[in-house]
């Protein structure tokens, strides 16, 4: 298999009319709850080996994951093999022991393991750990080696948010490619199919930290969508250093300071790396109803959710670690097609629930895809720890450190405090701010309704960077949607940091 060739067959299945992938499952697997099917596990023993440095094993199918998806592996030469499904290859559990399923029954999908070069002495020689993971529609989760896992990538969303319902679409057949015996990445082949879009996708991965995904795809729509969203990422943020976030939101009565996968999203613009402007926007939870926000970027140097709060004492989760959470990183290639006109869409959905993800991103073009009319893609995808990173463009702009919100009535307080003075202190850090006190530095401001007075920016000598003050004050009546305010830091006509973009 090549991805001509698949490219090919997506579009002969977009020609015709929308099959669903196949969901049926004998009963004892369909009857099964969340424990019963994590008890499932593939034997490590039975390991699809790939090359020296990487090795497969596989999802069974069961409670939620109920859709067939087939499996094959690319050997270097010659035609590719399905990987024929036997029970012996799982440990079934308590539930099902003694069981067996049909060789018919396939698969729900497939994680890949790695021989990290950096190991612990304590691991035996040639040790491989899981780090990418393909499960659940066009679901997939990337981590680097030093990483937990976090949020997700999807191959592609279509009509988040939309009245109608989202349509997610499936990944419906792999093809995992032999690598070179010592060969550190590694190519997977994936065919996409749903309703409205069959497509091709070919991922080169290169694990390691950072750890990096080559996306190329050609989309074929069935019918027009208005709404398509490339290089789609979701995530989960409950609450965060500014509490709720959302305007009247209730707080969380829970002993972690903050609950999290990604604190933020940051979107980059211009093509010339001099002229790169960014944005950050904190997330927000606790609305009455879903958020859609726009950032238009014409051309867009890129986009990711990200979580910037590093520290453990941030969380205080040994289980959850979220501090160790990556971020990920959408770069478009030059010859990204259809990223060349339109903008990054962000999604926020209220949750109250720790395991849902609430939190979509996605780059939605300008024009409405078209029957006839193939899509092409390329992009990055980079995981992120600690900034900066390579990946993200620095354009010299220090970035949003941290984000708090309180009330404006500090010094002199009345009872009760007026809610309607609101003080916002945005911290900035990066190797272009001034590293003492300088009177040239300024913040630059502005609110979308209300007021904002007496803006400052000082030096933090605690920190080495540097912090914005600034009050807002609403206007009466407030408006029935968000309120965003914006605010960098700037010497004249010429800007220190990246925008710190947030709503109220």
């Amino acid at each position: 298999m090549t991805f001509e060739i698949l490219s090919a067959e997506a579009a002969r299945m977009a020609s015709a009319p929308y099959t669903a992938p196949a969901e049926d499952l004998p009963p004892a697997l369909a009857a099964l709850d969340y424990d019963g099917y994590r008890a499932v596990t593939f034997r490590p023993a039975e390991s699809l080996r790939l090359g020296e440095h990487f090795s497969a094993q596989l999802f069974h199918r069961g409670f939620l994951q109920r859709k067939r998806v087939a499996l094959h592996l690319q050997p270097r030469s010659g035609p590719a093999r399905p990987i024929p499904y036997e029970s012996r290859l799982f440990d079934l559990g308590a539930g099902l022991s003694g069981q067996s399923f049909a060789p018919d029954l396939g698969f729900a999908g497939f994680r890949l393991h790695y021989a990290f070069p950096a190991m612990p002495a304590w691991r035996p020689k040639g040790f491989q750990e899981e780090f990418l993971v393909f499960l659940g529609a066009s679901y997939f989760r990337l981590r680097a080696g030093n990483q937990e896992y976090g949020l997700s990538a999807r191959g592609l969303a279509i009509g988040t948010g939309a009245p109608e319902g989202e349509e997610f679409p499936d990944f419906v057949a792999h093809w995992i490619c032999e690598p070179e015996p010592q060969a550190r990445t590694l190519t997977v082949l994936s065919l996409l199919d749903s309703p409205s879009v069959a497509g091709a996708y070919r991922f080169v991965i290169a694990p390691g930290d950072p750890a990096h995904i080559a996306v190329t795809a050609q989309l074929h729509p069935r019918r027009a969508i208005a709404q398509l969203g490339l290089a789609p990422l979701t995530s989960m943020f409950l609450y965060g250093a500014n509490g709720p976030g959302a305007r009247n939101a209730k707080p969380f009565d829970d002993f972690r300071p903050q609950v999290h996968d990604s604190d933020g999203l940051c979107v980059a613009a211009g093509g010339d790396p001099a002229a790169i402007d960014r944005i950050w926007r904190p997330l927000v939870n606790g609305r009455a109803q879903p958020q859609i926000s726009t950032f238009a970027a014409k051309p867009v140097a890129g986009f990711g959710l990200l979580q910037r709060e590093r520290d453990f004492a941030a969380y205080l989760d040994v289980e959850a670690r979220q501090e160790a959470r990556p971020g990920l990183w959408v770069a478009p290639e030059p010859a990204g097609g259809a990223f060349a006109d339109g903008a990054v869409q962000l999604f926020e959905i209220p949750s109250g629930e720790e395991y849902m993800d609430n939190i979509v991103a996605a780059f939605v073009p300008k024009a409405p895809a078209r029957p006839g009319t193939p899509l092409n893609l390329a992009y990055g995808l980079t995981t992120v720890g600690t900034e900066p990173v390579a990946a993200i463009p620095e354009a010299a702009l220090a970035r949003v450190a941290s984000t708090r919100f309180g009330s404006a009535e500090r010094l002199r307080p009345v009872n009760p405090p007026n809610p309607r003075r609101r003080l916002c202190v945005i911290d900035f850090v990066g190797p272009s701010l001034p590293t003492g006190p300088d009177d040239a530095v300024a913040a630059e401001v502005s609110a979308s309704a209300g007021t904002l007075h007496e803006p400052v920016a000082n030096f933090v000598p605690q920190t080495g960077g540097w912090r914005i003050y600034v009050e807002w004050r609403p206007p009466e009546p407030m408006p029935p949607g968000d309120v965003v305010l914006r605010a960098r830091l700037v010497r004249g006509a010429n800007p220190l940091s990246e925008t710190w973009d947030a709503t109220v």
